[in-house]
């Protein structure tokens, strides 16, 4: 077996326009699609008993990330003061090229930063902001003094 297209990451909303409008705006993602997906079909799936919406979004590498909003608000994730302190978290990583910009960004728009008010360079060359997206979801961005050295196979893209 081998994927056949670049990953899509699923993500639960309860305002998915909002949500959409975030990874629109934020980091330049397209709406591809969006249509419903009625009760009696939901419940095959075992993502919910009720009907729910979607929308995908596509990154300009091709990533996609897909928004389901169930017709029955989801239940709020419990939120700890660190992201490896609770099993099962997971975090969507977006390298940027001006990671200075992307934080003046969030912090225009309210968003909750995790790693603080300013950039943490990690490791030498790796800097990195870690925020909450406007549903909880945990977001990072970084940036490689040398993206080619972290990721030779971009040569060219």
């Amino acid at each position: 077996m081998k994927m056949v297209a670049p990953l899509e990451v699923g993500i639960c909303c309860q305002n998915l326009e909002a949500l959409k409008r975030f990874y629109i705006e934020q980091l330049a993602f397209e709406e591809t699609s969006y249509f419903k997906i009625a009760a009696d079909k939901a419940g095959d799936t075992g993502l919910t008993k009720g009907a729910y919406k979607v929308v995908r979004l596509q990154s300009p590498y091709g990533e996609r990330l897909k928004l389901l909003e169930p017709q029955t608000a989801p239940v709020t994730a419990n939120h700890s003061d660190t992201i490896l302190e609770r099993k099962g978290n997971v975090y969507l990583t977006f390298i940027v090229d001006d990671l200075a910009a992307m934080l003046a960004k969030l912090k225009k728009n309210g968003a909750e930063l995790l790693s603080g008010d300013e950039i943490v360079e990690v490791r030498p060359g790796t800097y990195l902001v870690f925020a909450r997206d406007p549903e909880g979801n945990i977001i990072e961005f970084v940036e490689y003094s040398d993206i080619l050295g972290y990721r030779p196979d971009l040569v060219g893209k």
